[in-house]
């Protein structure tokens, strides 16, 4: 489920006992995590946060942008989101992130960022 496109396969019907498998998540102490969802979600929960805090200050440096673009029509460089989009992908599995799910947010990010830019210029 790493790379893209996913492979093919079928749903499971297995009912599992809960929760299944070990933790992957493990500390610089050597503790892992997590015992709980309750624990997952928190750390979700933080990490969501500073996704915000990063999506603000890109914002920041798009709004930055618009000032070197005179029109609507130079807001979209399309050469340009597909470089940053694959870039995305292609760097991934780098960081152990699925490549569907970098391409999938970066295309939200960038078509969100064309969008407020053009409200901008």
């Amino acid at each position: 489920c790493y790379f893209v496109p996913l492979p093919s396969i079928p749903p499971s019907t297995a009912n599992r006992t809960v929760p299944w498998g070990e933790p992957t998540i493990q500390y610089a102490n050597g503790t892992t995590c997590c015992s709980s969802l309750d624990e997952i979600r928190e750390n979700l929960d933080t990490i969501d946060a500073q996704l915000l805090q990063l999506l603000s200050t890109r914002a920041s440096y798009v709004r930055e942008a618009t000032r070197f673009k005179a029109t609507v029509a130079d807001v979209n460089d399309p050469s340009r989101n597909h470089q940053v989009i694959q870039g995305a992908i292609d760097d991934a599995p780098s960081v152990h992130l699925p490549q569907i799910v970098a391409e999938i947010v970066y295309e939200g990010i960038i078509n969100s960022s064309v969008l407020f830019e053009e409200c901008i210029v």
